[in-house]
């Protein structure tokens, strides 16, 4: 058969084919697992494919927007901040967000790393503006809570989600350096000046302490002793009482002799000189030894 003549008698069946081989071709879309595919109908919004096999009406619907849903991230971005103590402060900002509704992304906004970026500096500035300097450097964590959370409440109808969004520094001027330098030393001189104060009076309070001790305590040996004299001259006015004058002459005389034993001990002492009336000590206290023996 002639293939002209067999083209004529089954165009109509190889057009039909060809026809529905580009129907299959246009209307099977296959969506990578990153991204979402805005489809239009006629310039008006139609569907978002998600990921995988997808079916549209051929020659009819359109593939307009191919979306990544990948995290992206903003450049570092710096914007000046006055605190409510007047201090200029420049602010290091980094923004992660993801498209998750394509379709809100294409048709509320255009530049979407743009609209982002001016949200955060003026969310930031807003912020900061609420708090001195001293709150800024030490509720960072509390700071950086709140941009988020307004951050994600601005940018919630275009479709995006913000992950993250951090302080990475917070830098001042010179001068201000300067200043809360001297400040910081100020303050150090101050903490050592109390610390010394608090020292000098710990110590004192201790010594006062260590006197009323050793007072107390020297008190108690009196009373010891005082107790000791009075119990010795309680036995000795016994003494006398039941054996006459006898026994203090003798108490006496023992004192006496041991006075002059004591002296004799002396170190270096080669000559003692003795009263007269020492001798006669001796002898009666030899004599009252010997009776009461």
């Amino acid at each position: 058969m002639d293939p002209a003549e067999f083209l004529g008698s089954n165009a109509v069946f190889l057009a039909i084919a060809v026809f529905i081989i580009i129907c299959i071709f246009l209307g099977v879309r296959i969506v990578p697992q990153s991204e979402k595919h805005v489809v239009e109908r006629f310039g008006r919004l139609r569907s978002v494919l998600g990921p995988g096999i997808n079916f549209v009406v051929p020659f009819l619907d359109r593939i307009a927007h191919k979306i990544s849903i990948l995290e992206r991230q903003l450049p570092t971005a710096q914007q000046d901040a006055i605190t409510t103590d007047n201090v200029l402060v420049k602010v290091e900002t980094s923004v992660f967000y993801r498209i998750t509704e394509p379709e809100k992304t294409v048709y509320r906004i255009r530049d979407v790393d743009a609209a982002i970026a001016t949200t955060v500096a003026g969310i930031v500035r807003s912020e900061i503006g609420k708090m001195e300097l001293d709150q800024v450097q030490s509720n960072r964590n509390g700071l950086t809570s709140n941009i988020r959370e307004q951050v994600r409440a601005m940018v919630d109808d275009w479709g995006i989600e913000v992950t993250r969004a951090e302080l990475l520094d917070v830098n001042l001027d010179e001068a201000t350096r300067a200043a809360m330098l001297q400040q910081l030393n100020a303050e150090r001189a101050r903490r050592a000046q109390v610390t010394e104060a608090e020292g000098a009076k710990r110590s004192v309070e201790l010594n006062a302490d260590a006197q009323l001790y050793a007072a107390e305590q020297e008190a108690k040996a009196r009373r010891v002793l005082a107790d000791a004299e009075a119990y010795a001259t309680g036995v000795i006015a016994d003494a006398i009482k039941e054996n006459g004058i006898e026994a203090a002459q003798y108490q006496v005389a023992l004192k006496q002799v041991e006075a002059l034993t004591a002296v004799g001990q002396g170190a270096g002492k080669q000559t003692i000189i003795v009263p007269a009336s020492a001798m006669d000590a001796f002898a009666d206290a030899f004599k009252m030894l010997k009776g009461r023996a």
